[in-house]
């Protein structure tokens, strides 16, 4: 693996542990064990989730390097499943 390829997937590790980092501070529990989340956290966590899928589908599947179609399909894919996540979250 070439050196600009390892510094890539380094830099898209670092963003989604970071990612993750934050979604983590933004979950708040109280003593008692209940979780309080605001809708606006909730669909924070659910965009930094979306964009790690990304990050994951695009680096470390390989998709970066795919044919178009094969980018615009997985996009397309993620931005079904976000949208029906979130739609489902809040109905």
């Amino acid at each position: 693996m070439s050196e600009r390829a390892t510094r890539r997937i380094n830099r898209v590790w670092i963003v989604a542990s970071g990612l993750t980092v934050v979604s983590w501070a933004l979950a708040k529990t109280r003593s008692s064990g209940s979780a309080t989340t605001s809708a606006t956290e909730a669909l924070a966590v659910l965009a930094f989730g979306a964009i790690k899928a990304r990050l994951v589908i695009q680096e470390f599947m390989e998709v970066r390097t795919a044919p178009p179609w094969l980018r615009r399909l997985t996009d397309a894919w993620l931005a079904v499943l976000w949208m029906t996540v979130l739609t489902l979250y809040l109905s």
